[in-house]
């Protein structure tokens, strides 16, 4: 959790080529927040334009200096995959030692490997350069499937939305679930979706992403305190119990009743970090049995026990 004394620095690294989509996901999970909690910048190799892919050049007035001072460092994806120049990796190498956590979005996974950041680590990127990430480097455990990898100080997200979550997991990493829950709505992104979700699904032609369950998913976050299945979800949907699967893992590559104990997890964790609500009564007001089986599933999902993340991410008592 963050030092309240300071915000945390983000420095979002452009490189020639930069891919405006993944350069825009930081700036706008981690710009302008109104209680500034983190600090955020954009560098570049050098001050002055930046090729953007597809787009306008950039400005970018401050150089790799800037990330001397970085408590994370963000990579971008960029158009071509060509090793970034020895100053650069220089300069991720620096501010990896020194403890600064590095991320990348998409194909700034190369950026990282180049780097030697990811020798001897899980890593992901975009599933259609998987292969070439794998080919190029290694040392590096690729893993083509997945939508964020998190390593502690090294983090790698496959491409375009993936960035989202992977930006939206930091924020829950700092500063827990309902803070990062409240960003997600600011910027009307999908709900919480886990690093180990499908990067792709294949879908069948009948069932395109999410068709027909916004409602349900709606009506079920509000009802998580009810005894559901599959098979009452599949008739308050009006469809099959075969229909409702198919529909859940095209919408969410999840099966209905994950999808559900992760709905459950996120609200558990908002319930102990701004109520005073017993392990017991969360318990309830999530659907999730006994205070036993509440513990048993944060130790499992969570890593630690509801009493432990409620003291990480409960906001300090006004002095």
């Amino acid at each position: 959790m963050e030092s309240p004394s300071r915000p945390h620095r983000v420095v979002v690294l452009a490189l020639p080529g930069v891919l405006p989509l993944d350069l825009g996901i930081p700036l706008q999970v981690f710009g302008s927040w109104p209680d500034a909690p983190y600090a955020l910048e954009v560098c570049a190799e050098r001050p002055g334009r930046v090729p953007v892919h597809g787009g306008p050049d950039l400005y970018v007035p401050d150089g790799l200096e800037s990330l001397a001072a970085a408590d994370t460092v963000i990579v971008p994806g960029c158009a071509e995959l060509s090793p970034p120049s020895p100053e650069v990796g220089a300069a991720l190498r620096a501010a990896a030692e020194r403890g600064a956590r590095a991320v990348s979005i998409c194909t700034g996974a190369f950026v990282l490997a180049a780097a030697g950041l990811l020798d001897g680590r899980r890593a992901t990127t975009h599933w259609q350069h998987a292969a070439a990430l794998a080919a190029a480097y290694p040392r590096v455990a690729v893993d083509p499937k997945v939508l964020y990898v998190d390593e502690g100080a090294v983090l790698t997200s496959a491409g375009v939305a993936a960035g989202l979550d992977l930006c939206l997991h930091l924020v829950r990493s700092d500063h827990g679930a309902r803070v990062a829950n409240q960003r997600a709505r600011t910027l009307v992104a999908a709900p919480h979706r886990e690093g180990g979700q499908a990067q792709y699904i294949d879908l069948p032609p009948s069932a395109p992403p999410g068709a027909g369950l916004a409602r349900l998913h709606e009506w079920v976050l509000e009802h998580l305190h009810l005894p559901l299945s599959v098979d009452g979800l599949a008739r308050r949907a009006g469809v099959s119990r075969r229909t409702l699967i198919r529909r859940f893992h095209a919408g969410t590559g999840l099966p209905p009743m994950r999808w559900l104990l992760e709905a459950r997890l996120a609200r558990a964790r908002e319930l102990l970090e701004s109520t005073d609500l017993t392990v017991e009564a969360v318990a309830r007001r999530c659907g999730l049995g006994t205070p036993g089986n509440v513990r048993a599933l944060f130790r499992e999902h969570v890593g630690v026990p509801p009493s432990a993340y409620r003291a990480a991410f409960r906001p300090p008592p006004p002095p």
